[in-house]
């Protein structure tokens, strides 16, 4: 039978890249660890690591790893919720969410839930869509805030709300005194700046578009920052409009060409949801009316 242990001593060895430097981290003597990894490789019929290296690892070692590493933090997520409970305390929230909603939605959010949970801990990471389900799909945040991506992924998705894509660009534009609702022609000749939100975008006419750009930018004030100085234009969804810096402009698109981003809630099906997280989650669906009211109004 493999032990628990067996795999955090594995995983330790793995990230130290040495039996020595899993002993000082684990507080286990050389010989104690050494024992074990032999028993894992035994127990599993194969090597763990290629030859003497304990930095690198084979095959098997390499599935063995992110596979213990989510069970480990899955483990340890478990434990304490338990000791959150027998010591009365709430426990710590982790959540990983776009930076449109970290910035413009869960502020408030949070500063109604922290006051009603003195005792929360909160870790929140901002980034994109990608890497949020990453860390959801890793244990590494109880759930994500963000759009669904292609492909197949380990996660559920339950959607909150959805915002249409507005065009951005600096206010001496051209675009910007067309005094009217936008048309996929009128882009004809812009040069579009690519980002993490656009990505989602499937529209055969905007593909086309995007099919010429030259230039991604991932971070919204870098992106906004070279908008502003005229280096062409973008598309955002709407929330991430609601604040932009001097200079820059949105503008909304025709009815008959618009598009739209859907944002919602990712968590592993498999996973341990602790009391906190559920909370949370309750309190987000129970704003997202609200978040769609107000974004139809922009």
């Amino acid at each position: 039978m493999i032990k628990l242990e067996a795999l955090r001593a594995f995983v330790a060895v793995a990230e130290a890249g040495s039996i020595k430097g899993a002993s000082a981290r684990l507080n286990r003597t050389v010989s104690a660890i050494s024992m074990t990894l032999t028993q894992l490789e035994n127990e599993l019929s194969s090597e763990l690591f290629e030859r003497d290296r304990k930095s690198q690892l084979t095959e098997l070692g390499v599935f063995v790893e992110q596979t213990a590493t989510v069970l480990i933090r899955d483990y340890d997520r478990a434990v304490d919720i338990i000791k959150a409970y027998a010591n009365g305390r709430t426990g710590k929230l982790r959540i990983a969410s776009v930076p449109s909603v970290a910035t413009h939605l869960l502020p408030d959010l949070l500063k109604d839930f922290v006051t009603r949970h003195r005792n929360v801990d909160v870790e929140l990471t901002d980034t994109d869509s990608l890497q949020v389900i990453h860390l959801v799909e890793t244990a590494q945040a109880d759930f994500g805030i963000c759009s669904p991506i292609p492909g197949e992924t380990a996660v559920d998705f339950k959607p909150l709300f959805r915002d249409k894509f507005r065009l951005v660009c600096a206010e001496d534009d051209a675009l910007a005194k067309l005094g009217r609702p936008l048309r996929w022609e009128d882009l004809a000749g812009s040069n579009l700046i690519l980002n993490e939100s656009s990505r989602s975008l499937t529209n055969a006419s905007y593909a086309q578009l995007a099919a010429t750009s030259r230039l991604t930018i991932r971070n919204i004030s870098s992106l906004n920052a070279m908008v502003g100085s005229g280096l062409g234009v973008t598309l955002l969804p709407a929330l991430s409009c609601s604040v932009l810096p001097a200079g820059v402009v949105s503008l909304e698109f025709s009815d008959d060409v618009v598009c739209w981003r859907s944002v919602g809630i990712v968590q592993r099906p498999s996973s341990i949801e602790s009391p906190l997280a559920r909370h949370f989650c309750e309190h987000l669906e129970n704003q997202a009316p609200q978040w769609v009211s107000s974004l139809e109004r922009m």
